[in-house]
């Protein structure tokens, strides 16, 4: 079975979306530097945007891309319109919530999970070998307090947001244990894996 992996690209300062993000407004003002390195444009795909990549940048969207299923939170994929239903290759997603999902953000790959250890349990029995991709901060944090995430990859970028919407903002007392795995940087960013070890 493989890991659950957060995927975030994150500014310097701590930021994954700029201020006023929402549906009409995805990562918030100034929020898509955060994914210059990339090439992510609004009026093309994320395969698109990957077959534009080479070298390390392309190497680490490549194994995003080949993650198995999706866990995310439901701010984020509603600001993503829901990915139009296919985050990629038609994996299954699970959508973290607890209210009932709106008619117009349900397509055959969805499911819709109230607790996040199941979404993660479910996530990861239908990606079998694969590494499940896991987007959202509240997601995120969900999934670490409930010790459900396994690897955090976060894709540092070289700017200061100064507002918006932080990754690890709000998180309950105690730490938790992070063990590099890898660091190597690419243009217009440095790529970060770590291993969650335990919490205290």
């Amino acid at each position: 079975m493989g890991n659950a992996v957060l995927y975030m690209s994150m500014s310097v300062d701590g930021f994954i979306a700029g201020p006023n993000d929402g549906p009409d407004n995805g990562i918030g003002d100034g929020g898509s530097r955060l994914h210059d390195w990339f090439g992510m444009e609004a009026e093309i795909s994320h395969l698109d945007a990957v077959a534009r990549l080479s070298g390390v940048n392309r190497d680490v969207m490549d194994e995003v891309m080949a993650t198995g299923a999706v866990v995310t939170g439901r701010r984020t994929f509603e600001n993503a319109g829901g990915w139009g239903g296919d985050h990629h290759d038609g994996v299954p997603i699970f959508v973290l919530t607890r209210r009932e999902p709106d008619a117009t953000l349900q397509w055959p790959a969805v499911t819709y999970v109230s607790d996040v250890k199941d979404a993660v349990r479910m996530a990861k029995e239908a990606a079998g070998d694969k590494d499940v991709l896991v987007h959202g901060a509240v997601t995120a944090r969900l999934a670490l307090a409930a010790g459900a995430l396994d690897e955090l990859q976060i894709h540092l970028v070289p700017v200061l947001l100064g507002q918006g919407r932080r990754l690890f903002e709000d998180m309950p007392p105690g730490h938790i244990e992070l063990e590099p795995v890898r660091a190597f940087g690419g243009p217009g960013v440095q790529h970060l894996r770590y291993r969650v070890r335990q919490a205290g």
